[in-house]
């Protein structure tokens, strides 16, 4: 149960459409509902604003399939599953209930059960990638942010090696309320439209790249080290914690 559904049923008390007892029994699910392998989080989304989301890697199946059920049962309306591999995301999908719905995003090897939420932060999130083969983890920074409710403009392959690429789409840039940069290599892209923007930058460094590169740790360090100010940096091809991120920040002084 998150903010809004907590206020919602709030209202409906006050009305008099839901009764206090029948209340009290839905408050009673928090904070966490013990699965035996699992204890869910009921009350993240009133914290945080934004609910639990599982981690799919390391778990089977039946265990997703569990967790999922329990939290769309629960009154979450979507469920955000990453890290999930195809043949998972199968298995997922053939035991779910029907009407429950998932969508699969295989680049990402993110999942969405229940309905994805129309955006309502108040501007746009651009995610800019450096080359093409920085595009799955933009794809999972991406989908995460539309399922927490954002618009996305998506920029990629508009690396330094060919800086007119970035510069045709500055009115993006300059439009944006946060901007996502993933890159691999040196991970100079970050500085570069850091100091073309306005709003908050967020690099994500991949791990894309020759031997020096160090599998993204070059990307890291240069990140960390940008000359431009307003950039914060998240672990090496964290797409999630990213989008998560960005989020965050595009619905802050939304009314909850």
């Amino acid at each position: 149960m998150d903010q809004r559904e907590t206020t919602r049923l709030l209202r409906q008390v006050a009305s008099g459409e839901v009764g206090v007892d029948d209340a009290v029994q839905r408050l009673r699910q928090a904070p966490f509902e013990d699965l035996g392998f699992a204890k869910l989080d009921l009350h993240r989304g009133l914290r945080q604003g934004i609910p639990e989301v599982v981690y799919g890697s390391g778990k089977t199946p039946e265990q997703i399939r569990a967790i999922t059920a329990a939290l769309l049962a629960a009154g979450q309306h979507a469920v955000l599953i990453t890290r999930l591999e195809t043949d998972a995301a199968a298995e997922l999908e053939a035991g779910l209930d029907t009407g429950m719905g998932l969508e699969y995003f295989p680049e990402a090897r993110i999942a969405v059960a229940g309905t994805m939420p129309p955006p309502d932060g108040m501007g746009r999130i651009v995610i800019a990638t450096g080359g093409t083969s920085d595009q799955p983890v933009a794809e999972e920074a991406a989908i995460t942010a539309q399922a927490l409710g954002n618009e996305i403009v998506r920029l990629y392959d508009v690396g330094v090696a060919g800086l007119h690429r970035l510069l045709s789409h500055t009115d993006e840039i300059m439009d944006a309320s946060v901007i996502i940069v993933l890159a691999g290599m040196e991970g100079a892209l970050a500085s570069v439209v850091a100091g073309l923007a306005d709003c908050p930058v967020i690099a994500v460094p991949t791990s894309v790249g020759y031997g020096a590169s160090y599998s993204g740790l070059a990307a890291l360090l240069s990140m960390l080290n940008s000359c431009a100010s307003g950039v914060s940096v998240v672990n090496i091809d964290n797409g999630f914690g990213a989008g998560y991120l960005a989020s965050m920040i595009n619905h802050m002084g939304v009314a909850k």
